[in-house]
């Protein structure tokens, strides 16, 4: 058999296989069948990011299948694909240029947020550093429509701000153009190059948007507001209309057209779409700006649009292939989108939209070797009220194995302003094969539910925040799905804090917990943080100038002795985000006084597990973890 026949990335698959097992089969009893069974959940690839080579005929993406996240290419009418890059460190996004072979893509060594930019050719020769290197931040943009140069956003000059910078690829030379406090950068490039689209950050949560001349630096303001927006713009085919995805005076984002004076300023606004049961994600516009392809958020499920820019004429794409999508790109002569795909039971993988017939098709398979994707559990949404009677939402997975009342894990998602979605989570099916149950809340501040629901833990409302966490459990348990005395606590970033919280709050409820790179003391956050992250973060947790003794009793390490529950921690070394002092800082305290604590630190990932051997390591421990404390029994075969 010719290899090359074979579909996209199923050698891999063929190569990597074990002794089959399903996701569904039944558990064994032994450590060495537990971390078998996990590891290949944990190994399960992905392929996402794609941007299109200047004809239109391959894909440049990013993949996991070599272990670390690095770039490949792929035919788009389907074939063999091509490894770019071979760097122990992981690639963190990638953009092929309009109009030449250079490859733009940033790196992140040892897993941190000090990424750094590099050119190279599709067949991997060429390779060339563009940013110093050491410590700096650095953030990939995009190019500009006629390839001249690309943006990208730096805190080179000033720790505490992520300022706006074009890169000229062949001179390799940066050009500041716009200095920020907090972050900046920018969305979007004119077709003639002269004007770009800025972002700035003035707190999470609330940003601006401006038109910057990109020779002067002069900038314009475009959405001049009071209280929290979340903005995104592009522009039209010239720069008298910008298009913007905007929640000024509403509180769901929706589709919007914005004129412009010639001198940039703000004429009037025309709302173009809107849905009152969803957010608008963001949007895509093709290269002649004819046509948008907009991501509507639907309670955390993706639905695809077409928009017919010049009618103002919308239609929708009828299904997808899964239940979250992202990444949207057009190719080059607009006639398909391409973009990736996941859900509960199926890893990111690469799809195209034909724009006229709406029609798709798959490009990558992302291998699961020894692991039947049919068998995997789909969550189901459940509404429930809070203390102060706020709805809340959140995913529910039971698992295959037993009965309710199950052993169960609530599982708490980052940001905070993330959101809970039904995408792929190797930990949950990892977790739901040995029996336990997982229940994965939206507690207020979570995104995709209007600008209203994602402010309403800021400052002293955290404390709201954190009794959503009691509503939960007391959800679970009052419908008879959790068993009130096995129930664990897990979450990473700010989804850690909430486990802390949880912990010293309410620890008569948690039988165990696992904290993944959580802040557990705003004062040392704030003090080892980036400064541009400490710059944003005032508005959502508190001003440590002048709110110290609020943040003082928001932080979880100043009643850590109410802790009984055996905890997890998880962190990463090189994390500048949520700095280790933070793991620290449990850790000592918990063995000081003798309760079970184990410390999980990897030395080559910062915020988060990118390397697979790192998230196999994590997820056989977080479920050996809580099967032990929350007393699984598993059958033998």
């Amino acid at each position: 058999m010719n290899p090359r026949r074979l579909p996209l990335l199923v050698l891999a698959a063929i190569l990597a296989v074990a002794a089959p097992a399903r996701a569904g089969d039944t558990p064994v009893a032994t450590d060495t069948d537990l971390e078998r069974s996990v590891a290949l959940m944990a190994r399960i690839g992905y392929c996402a990011g794609p941007t299109f080579s200047p004809d239109g005929k391959r894909i440049a993406f990013i993949s996991n299948l070599g272990g670390s996240p690095q770039i490949w290419t792929v035919p788009v009418e389907g074939g063999w694909p091509e490894p770019v890059t071979a760097s122990d460190d992981p690639v963190t996004g990638v953009e092929w240029s309009p109009s030449s072979d250079w490859i733009a893509y940033s790196l992140a060594p040892g897993g941190g947020m000090n990424e750094q930019i590099y050119l190279v050719h599709p067949d991997g020769t060429g390779m060339r550093r563009l940013t110093d290197g050491g410590k700096e931040n650095n953030r990939l943009g995009g190019w500009s429509p006629d390839g001249r140069f690309f943006t990208l956003g730096s805190n080179r000059r000033a720790p505490e701000g992520i300022d706006a910078y074009v890169c000229d690829p062949v001179a390799g030379t940066l050009r500041l153009v716009s200095e920020n406090r907090g972050v900046g950068g920018f969305t979007d490039v004119s077709d003639d190059g002269g004007h770009a689209i800025l972002s700035r950050t003035v707190s999470r949560g609330n940003n601006d948007l401006f038109r910057v001349d990109l020779q002067t630096g002069r900038e314009t303001l475009l959405t001049p507001h009071e209280g929290p927006a979340n903005l995104s713009g592009a522009f039209a085919a010239d720069v008298r209309t910008i298009y913007l995805a905007s929640d000024l005076d509403r509180d769901l984002r929706a589709f919007v057209r914005l004129d412009l004076s010639a001198d940039g300023a703000p004429l009037g606004s025309q709302l173009l779409a809107v849905r009152d049961d969803a957010e608008l994600q963001g949007f895509e516009l093709d290269a002649k700006r004819r046509t948008a392809v907009l991501l509507w958020n639907v309670g955390g499920r993706s639905e695809l649009e077409i928009f017919d820019l010049a009618h103002e004429k919308r239609r929708p794409v009828p299904s997808l292939p899964g239940e979250i999508v992202g990444g949207l790109v057009f190719s080059p002569d607009g006639r398909s989108v391409a973009f990736g795909c996941s859900g509960a039971s199926a890893p990111t993988d690469l799809w195209t939209l034909d724009i006229r017939r709406g029609t798709l098709r798959r490009l990558t398979r992302s291998p699961h070797a020894g692991v039947d994707l049919e068998q995997l559990v789909q969550p189901e949404i459940v509404r429930y009220r809070a203390h102060d009677g706020l709805e809340l939402s959140g995913w529910l997975y039971r698992p295959r194995l037993g009965q309710a009342p199950y052993p169960m894990v609530l599982s708490f998602h980052g940001g905070p302003e993330g959101q809970e979605r039904p995408g792929f989570n190797s930990t949950y099916q990892a977790l739901l094969a040995r029996g336990i149950a997982v229940f994965a809340p939206n507690v207020r501040g979570s995104s995709g539910f209007g600008k209203r629901f994602v402010n309403l833990d800021n400052g002293a409302l955290r404390v709201d925040g954190v009794a959503d966490i009691q509503s939960s459990v007391a959800h679970v348990v009052s419908n008879g799905v959790a068993d009130p005395k096995r129930i664990g606590i897990m979450g990473g970033s700010y989804g850690g804090y909430m486990v802390m919280a949880g912990l010293t709050e309410y620890p008569d409820l948690f039988a165990a917990g696992a904290n993944l790179f959580g802040v557990v003391n705003f004062e040392t956050f704030f003090k080892h943080t980036e400064p541009w992250m400490a710059a944003i973060s005032t508005i959502e947790y508190g001003d440590p100038a002048t709110q110290a003794d609020l943040l003082r009793r928001l932080s979880p390490i100043h009643r850590v002795d109410r802790v009984v529950a055996p905890t997890l921690v998880l962190h990463g070394a090189n994390d500048t985000n949520v700095p280790v002092v933070e793991a620290e800082q449990v850790v000592e305290s918990l063995r000081s006084r003798g309760v079970p604590v184990e410390y999980v630190l990897f030395p080559d990932e910062g915020h988060g597990w990118r390397k697979t051997p790192n998230r196999i390591r994590s997820a056989v421990a977080i479920v050996r973890w809580f099967s032990e404390h929350l007393d699984v029994q598993v059958a033998t075969q």
